[in-house]
């Protein structure tokens, strides 16, 4: 078996040791353009030539949970496209965006001002009553509460479908976007739809830069209509430095690091997957490339 190895990562030749490593049957080696054909790819931003010299694939394993630019490439029909389950991600998006309710709730932004001028001030003691938290479209990385199809969870009030979406915002006072990045996705966060929020509401987007239509979020904040925004993903990236989120007092910004890929989880993850596909058994996250996740 042959696996070819085609990522934009600094540490491409630990991968490629560890998965050889652990496959000592297979060849892994880094692909480079005009390579012998592979049998499977473990690829992360690759190139659409990559693709069009490897026609034969039967499986492209997605170094990471979101598929949304490989969607965007001409893949081979038959290869099966698997993402990562979660290996190690779902841990730190949980902290990132604990850390950004926390820190907006318990008013730490203002107390961080107030800290540079040397005011001692307390603020009201928040009801956790009075925030309540909506998250869009967590599958594996987290639990869903709205998706777009319903599932089960009865600590969580659940919504499913576009219908349901106003009255899900409505409830909502924080709002964390994690939903995959689709045609049905794009733009979802904007100014109509998070004009249905609580008034003074706080967005966290973990998610893609796609989903937020980032001209409406200023006028949102100048009306009071959002309190603030956590931000780690964005239309372009890096972010531009002349962009005005960077200078926004009720924006915060951060460069995509919610959650990493864990190089050890990962490896782990596809040499099993591997493993069993080629005993013929069935595994889990397989995407469906009608719905782009």
């Amino acid at each position: 078996m042959n696996i070819s190895f085609c990522c934009k990562d600094d540490n491409a030749s630990l991968w490629i040791g560890e998965l050889q490593t652990a496959l000592p049957q297979a060849s892994v080696t880094l692909w480079q353009p005009g390579a012998p054909q592979a049998d499977m790819a473990v690829v992360w931003a690759p190139p659409q030539q990559f693709f069009d010299e490897q026609p034969q694939l039967r499986a492209i394993f997605n170094v990471g949970a979101g598929v949304d630019a490989l969607m965007k490439l001409r893949l081979p029909a038959q290869a099966l496209v698997v993402r990562l389950d979660d290996a190690g991600m779902a841990v730190q998006m949980a902290e990132y965006v604990c850390h950004a309710v926390v820190r907006h709730m318990r008013h730490f932004a203002a107390y961080e001002a107030d800290a540079q001028t040397g005011r001692w001030q307390r603020q009201l003691a928040p009801d956790r009553s009075a925030f309540p938290v909506g998250v869009m479209g967590l599958g594996v990385l987290g639990e869903r509460v709205w998706s777009r199809t319903p599932k089960g969870l009865s600590a969580l009030d659940c919504y499913a479908g576009l219908a349901a979406l106003p009255h899900f915002l409505a409830r909502c006072r924080v709002l964390v976007c994690l939903l995959p990045l689709t045609p049905d996705t794009q733009g979802i966060l904007n100014r109509e739809t998070l004009g249905q929020l609580k008034r003074g509401a706080y967005l966290i987007n973990v998610a893609r830069g796609g989903h937020l239509v980032e001209d409406d979020l200023l006028p949102l904040l100048a009306s009071g209509q959002l309190a603030g925004a956590t931000l780690d993903v964005f239309r372009t990236e890096p972010l531009p430095p002349e962009h005005p989120f960077w200078r926004h007092p009720q924006i915060r910004v951060t460069p995509h690091i919610s959650a990493g890929t864990l190089p050890g989880k990962s490896i782990a993850q596809i040499v099993d997957k591997i493993g069993a596909l080629t005993r013929g058994e069935p595994i889990t996250g397989i995407v469906d490339r009608q719905r782009g996740y």
